[in-house]
Formats: C-alpha cells, sequence, structure tokens
C-alpha cells in the first residue's frame, strides 16, 4: 500500500493552489501510468513453457484444491453450524 501523505500545506492565494492543483494531476497521472504497467505485467500469458513447467504447475495446482478442500471440509466440521447445517449430534433430553 502506498503511504499517505498528508499536507500541511497554506495557500495565500489562488495562484498557489493551481500550482498545487496541477502538481497533483501530474503525480496522479505518473502512478496511473505506473499502475496501469503493473496491471498489464501481471496477466501477460506466458510462452514457451516446457513440460516440466506445465507438470511443476499441474502439480502446484492440484496440491492447492486439495488444501482448499481440506481447510473447508476442516471448517464445516467444526463451524457448520453457523452456516445452517446441523453438525449432526442431536442432544438426547432427558424424561
Amino acid at each position: 500500500m502506498l503511504p499517505v501523505k498528508k499536507s500541511t500545506h497554506q495557500y495565500h492565494s489562488l495562484e498557489e493552489i493551481r500550482l498545487r492543483k496541477e502538481e497533483l494531476a501530474e503525480a496522479i497521472q505518473q502512478d496511473s501510468t505506473k499502475f496501469s504497467t503493473l496491471w498489464n505485467q501481471t496477466f501477460i500469458k506466458r510462452e514457451n513453457s516446457t513440460k516440466g513447467e506445465y507438470i511443476s504447475g499441474l502439480i502446484a495446482n492440484s496440491i492447492t484444491a486439495i488444501d482448499a478442500f481440506l481447510l473447508i471440509r476442516k471448517l464445516m466440521k467444526g463451524y457448520g453450524n453457523l452456516f445452517g447445517k446441523s453438525s449432526g449430534k442431536k442432544s438426547k433430553k432427558k424424561r
């Protein structure tokens, strides 16, 4: 996350405000350019992957999917009643 700069500028004329506005607009444009470049680099399609890279990616994705499944199963077992699922353990009523 980008640091937030709190300005403590005191402006004495409209010209100072206009100059500050132009500076901020330029900074925003530069940040926008940086963000769009980073965003586009995130989704670059990788080419020339070898068979070994394909298999290692497949294994890594499979392990992630299995891990997610086991985590959800464990959470549902422990906290299923929060999600509208009964826990399966019914208390016996005393007569």
